[in-house]
C-alpha cells in the first residue's frame, strides 16, 4: 500500500549512541522503571511519555494497541491528550496510526497539514504560523507482528534530531512490547475467568423450574441491579451460597470483589481481627497491619455466611457498619470508611434467636432489607430430575465418563427420597453414581442404601432374593423403555429368550405398553 508522498516510511534506524538527552542511559532506565513498576500498562506508558518533555517542542503522545476481539485499535495511555479524544478508535490500515500497525513499520509525517490521509482524530492540529507539527509513529511488535503504535507530536522538528528520536521511540516501543509480552497471558486468563464466574452464576444457569423456584429467581432478578442488602434464608444445603454469587455477578458492583465470610468457621477472638483488620502489636501473634474482609471488599460484596453464629460483640461491630459504612481495625482508633453491599445467610431461626438474646434485634431488622427463602428440596420435587441430569453431566465431564442418563428406577428411587441434605445431598449422590456406574447409565443399584424406602429396606435389607428382584426389576425396566415397549429388542439387549423375559415381565407386573 502507498502512502502519500508527504509520509515516509522507515525502519529501525541504524544509528551510533549520539549525545542526546533521549538517548541518554539514564532517561532509558526511567522509562524501563516506569513501565516496569506502574500496575497498569496505560499508567507506566503516561509515566514515561512524561520524559518525552525533555525534547524540545514534544507536544503530545499516545500508545496505541490492538484489541484482539474487535480488531480495532484503542487507545492505552496519553500524553497531554483531551479526555475526548482517548476514546479514539483505528481500524487496521485507517490513518497513518492504522497503517503503522498494519504494515509493521514506522512513519513519520513532516507537517500534518500537508497530509491527507491524516485523520486528526485525537485532536485537531492547529499549528502556530510559519510551524509545522510533525508526527512520528513507529509499531510495537510482539513475536514478530505489530499489536500497537507509539506515536508524538513534535512542533518545528529540524531534520538533523529526527534520527535520535526515531531511536529512542523504537527503545520505548520495545520496553513496550516486553511487557505486553509478560502481561497479555495474565489479563486472557483473568478474562477467562471472569467469563467463567459471570457464565456460572448467570441466571439462566441457575435450575429450577418449580413454582417455588421460579419465584426465588424472580425476586433475585429484582434485587441483582440494587445496592440493597439482602438476607438469604433458607436449610442447610439449598444454595444459599449460589443466590449470593448470582446476584453479585449480575449487579453494578460485578467487576468489584466477591468476599466470603464463613462466620461459623472461626472462634470469636479471631473473627473481629477477620472482619475488620487489625494493627501491628494489636494484640499477641499480630506482626503487621491487616486488612479485613470490610476493607478488602471496599466497591464491591461481602457474603456474611451463617451470620446467625456471630457473637454479640461482633454483632455489635457489624451493625455500626451497616448504619454508618465505617469501622475501625482491632488496636486502631482511626475510622475506615467502606462502600461494600452486604448479603448475608443463614439457616437458623433468627426470630427464636432474638427471643432467646442470642442475636439482636436492631441487626435482625438491618439484614433483613429484602429477605429470600430458599425452599429445601423436598418441597420442589420437580427440581429433583432437572438437578439430577444437570450435575450427571457436570461429573461426567469432571470424571471423564460416558455417562449420560438416569434409569427410571433410579428416577423413581430419587423422586421418593425426602432429602434431609437438600441440594448438596443430590449433588454428592449423583458424583458417587457416575463414579461406579460402568455404562452410560445410572441404575437403581448405583445409588447408595440411604435412598431405598422403609418398605423396601424392610423387605430385604440382607436378603438375596430381594437384591437380585430390585436388581431384575431395574433392567427390565430399563431395557422396555430403551426399545420403546418392544418386548423382541429388549430380549436382544439383555441377552435373553423372550419366553423368560415376558415372564419376568408378568412377575413383576411391568407393562410394555406404558412405554410405547
Amino acid at each position: 500500500m502507498e502512502l502519500h508522498a508527504t509520509a515516509t516510511r522507515l525502519a529501525l534506524p541504524d544509528l551510533q549512541p549520539g549525545p542526546e538527552p533521549l538517548l541518554e542511559l539514564g532517561t532509558l532506565f526511567e522509562v524501563s522503571e516506569a513501565l516496569a513498576s506502574a500496575p497498569r500498562l496505560g499508567e507506566g506508558v503516561a509515566r514515561a511519555m512524561q520524559l518525552l518533555r525533555r525534547y524540545p517542542g514534544a507536544l503530545r503522545g499516545s500508545l496505541t494497541l490492538l484489541d484482539e476481539e474487535t480488531g480495532e485499535l484503542y487507545i492505552e495511555g496519553a500524553l497531554n491528550l483531551p479526555e475526548a479524544g482517548r476514546h479514539a478508535r483505528y481500524r487496521l490500515g485507517e490513518g497513518i496510526t492504522g497503517e503503522v500497525v498494519a504494515s509493521g513499520r514506522a512513519i513519520v509525517v513532516p507537517d500534518v497539514e500537508q497530509e491527507p490521509r491524516f485523520l486528526h482524530r485525537t485532536i485537531r492540529r492547529v499549528p502556530e504560523p510559519g510551524r509545522a507539527i510533525s508526527f512520528v509513529c513507529v509499531p510495537v511488535m510482539v513475536d514478530h507482528r505489530a499489536v500497537g503504535a507509539l506515536s508524538v507530536d513534535v512542533a518545528n522538528w529540524p531534520e538533523g534530531e529526527r534520527p535520535h528520536l526515531l531511536k529512542f521511540l523504537h527503545v520505548v516501543s520495545a520496553l513496550v512490547a516486553l511487557r505486553l509480552k509478560t502481561q497479555r497471558p495474565l489479563e486472557a486468563e483473568n478474562r477467562a475467568l471472569r467469563r467463567e464466574l459471570f457464565e456460572r452464576y448467570d441466571f439462566g444457569h441457575l435450575v429450577g423450574a418449580s413454582g417455588k423456584m421460579r419465584d426465588v429467581l424472580a425476586q433475585v432478578a429484582q434485587v441483582a441491579g440494587t445496592a440493597t442488602t439482602v438476607l438469604i434464608r433458607g436449610e442447610s444445603g439449598t444454595g444459599k451460597e449460589l443466590i449470593a454469587h448470582a446476584i453479585h455477578y449480575n449487579s453494578p458492583r460485578a467487576q468489584g470483589p466477591f468476599i466470603k465470610v464463613n462466620c461459623a468457621a472461626l472462634p470469636e477472638t479471631l473473627m473481629e481481627s477477620e472482619l475488620f483488620g487489625h494493627e501491628k502489636g494489636s494484640f499477641t501473634g499480630a506482626l503487621a497491619r491487616k486488612q479485613g474482609r470490610f476493607e478488602l471488599a471496599h466497591g464491591g460484596t461481602i457474603f456474611l455466611d451463617e451470620v446467625g453464629e456471630l457473637s454479640p460483640a461482633t454483632q455489635a461491630k457489624l451493625l455500626r457498619v451497616l448504619q454508618e459504612r465505617e469501622f475501625e481495625r482491632v488496636g486502631g482508633s482511626a475510622p475506615i470508611r467502606v462502600d461494600v453491599r452486604v448479603i448475608a445467610a443463614t439457616n437458623r431461626d433468627l426470630e427464636g434467636a432474638i427471643g432467646e438474646r442470642g442475636f439482636r434485634e436492631d441487626l435482625y431488622y438491618r439484614l433483613n432489607v429484602f429477605p429470600l427463602f430458599l425452599p429445601p428440596l423436598r418441597e420442589r420435587k420437580p427440581d429433583i430430575l432437572l438437578l439430577a441430569d444437570h450435575f450427571v453431566g457436570k461429573y461426567a465431564r469432571a470424571h471423564r465418563k460416558q455417562v449420560t442418563r438416569l434409569t427410571t428406577p433410579a428416577i423413581d428411587m430419587l423422586m421418593r427420597y425426602h432429602w434431609p441434605g437438600n441440594v448438596r445431598e443430590l449433588e454428592n449422590v449423583i458424583e458417587r453414581a457416575v463414579v461406579v456406574a460402568e455404562t452410560d447409565a445410572i441404575h437403581g443399584r448405583h445409588l447408595p442404601p440411604t435412598l431405598q424406602t422403609p418398605e423396601e429396606q424392610a423387605d430385604g435389607a440382607g436378603s438375596l432374593k430381594a437384591a437380585v428382584s430390585r436388581l431384575e426389576t431395574d433392567l427390565l425396566v430399563d431395557a422396555i423403555k430403551t426399545t420403546r415397549g418392544s418386548v423382541a429388542d429388549a430380549t436382544r439387549l439383555l441377552a435373553s429368550t423372550e419366553r423368560i423375559i415376558r415372564y419376568k415381565l408378568r412377575k413383576y407386573g411391568i407393562d410394555p405398553a406404558r412405554f410405547v
